[in-house]
């Protein structure tokens, strides 16, 4: 279905601005759109593929939480789907992203924030000053998505709805 082709597109586009790969992010649209699980064999065919790919691309999927394996009796056979619910998705992405990049962030600038400097210079109290504005920053952003990763669908909305109320 021509529809699906598009879907999978650009899903694989986006994924590349999330920080995963095209591949990746296909399967993933691939296993969002199909009702039902999908053997490694089925992701290969659609996707034109080969198996390590998929394999190496699942277990990456796997890990950020965002694909499930399934198992079918009688069938030796692993098969793949992903979580369906949107807002699911969107938090496995926000923190597997906050923990690849904004936590590493975070982090680099505490210790760069906790440097001391030989001399007490307009500069070093300038510099200083930023880091010490980049780590509050940071900390008032770790707390936020902290919380925002732990609320559902209508608690989200509620607080958004409090910040601009």
């Amino acid at each position: 279905m021509e529809t699906e082709e598009q879907f999978i597109n650009i899903w694989g586009t986006l994924g590349t601005n999330w920080g995963i790969n095209r591949t990746m992010a296909q399967i993933h649209a691939l296993l969002l759109i199909k009702p039902n699980a999908l053997s490694t064999e089925e992701i290969m065919e659609r996707l034109q593929v080969s198996r390590g790919n998929v394999n190496m691309n699942v277990r990456e999927l796997i890990a950020w939480g965002l694909v499930y394996r399934e198992l079918k009796q009688g069938d030796r056979k692993e098969y793949f789907t992903a979580h369906k619910d949107m807002w699911e998705v969107a938090q496995c992405i926000t923190r597997e992203r906050k923990k690849r990049e904004f936590d590493p962030l975070r982090k680099a600038i505490q210790e760069l924030n906790s440097t001391k400097f030989d001399q007490d210079t307009p500069e070093t109290q300038n510099y200083k000053h930023v880091l010490s504005e980049l780590d509050q920053l940071t900390l008032q952003l770790d707390r936020m998505l902290d919380k925002a990763s732990t609320l559902d669908k209508n608690g989200f909305t509620k607080k958004i709805l409090q910040w601009f109320v």
